[in-house]
């Protein structure tokens, strides 16, 4: 599929500027460890917040009270942790804004010899992008919520559910790595989605993969600089912006000299 050539050849942009890989993953660290430090305090003090918001349990007789409360305690840690995997890429986004607004912008010049700027201070386009990211996940969040009622439906709850979940999930990944390169180009959220839905397949092929190794986060924080390259050149097709030729050609063959200097 086309969306997948994308995402292959955002890899391979990241690999010919290794400088720019660099830079890229210190926002997935960061964001990692973060993430790692908060999945750790919930699974050392989960029980103790159950405890705290269940008291009219204390009284219950064995085994009810520690029934109940495990059970809590396992919603509430696998809430934390499909919280932390459906929120990590917009939170990355979010942490790195200045790396990939950069690297963005250097895959531009690459191909097309400019690279479109909104023009606005960067406090006004962090605090756009969390606003954007946060309509984004509430979007994702009521999409997650149907697709769990639809997952007791049985047979489909089982095969076409899942299916469906991880094209969902696909296209709002895709909407985010995209928003860097789009929010540049004065493209705001609700255009984004249209110009997303004009293109499904292209879309989900770049999408859809990348769900599939999102899920593992420490995946996502080494494939996220080629995503984001991969998304700018994508845009590119969105928006019916074409290379040069020789811009192209150049861009395949001339490893580093994009990356030299960049962020430093």
């Amino acid at each position: 599929m086309a969306g997948m050539a994308y995402l292959g050849k955002g890899q391979r942009w990241v690999a010919r500027n290794r400088r720019q890989w660099g830079f890229g993953l210190l926002p997935g660290l960061v964001t990692l460890v973060g993430y790692a430090v908060a999945v750790v305090c919930l699974a050392l003090y989960a029980d103790d917040a159950v405890a705290w918001a269940t008291p009219f349990a204390d009284d219950w007789a064995s085994p009810w009270s520690g029934l109940f409360r495990g059970a809590l305690t396992g919603l509430l840690f696998g809430g934390g942790l499909l919280l932390a995997l459906i929120s990590f890429t917009a939170v990355t986004l979010l942490v790195g804004q200045p790396f990939y607004e950069e690297l963005s912008a250097r895959v531009d010049r690459s191909v097309g010899g400019e690279a479109p700027e909104s023009g606005l201070p960067l406090w006004r386009e962090l605090w756009i992008s969390a606003r954007e990211s946060l309509a984004v996940l509430v979007r994702v969040a009521a999409w997650g919520v149907l697709f769990f009622a639809l997952g007791f439906v049985p047979f489909a709850g089982q095969t076409v559910v899942p299916a469906a979940g991880f094209c969902v999930s696909g296209f709002f990944l895709a909407e985010e790595l995209t928003a860097v390169a789009l929010q540049r180009r004065g493209v705001s959220l609700r255009e984004r989605l249209r110009l997303l839905r004009s293109r499904k397949l292209l879309t989900l092929g770049f999408g859809v993969p990348l769900a599939l190794l999102f899920l593992v986060p420490v995946v996502a924080v080494f494939v996220m600089p080629g995503a984001v390259a991969g998304a700018t050149l994508l845009v590119r097709d969105l928006m019916g912006e074409e290379a040069p030729a020789e811009a192209e050609a150049e861009a395949e063959a001339e490893p580093e000299t994009v990356g030299d200097g960049a962020l430093t």
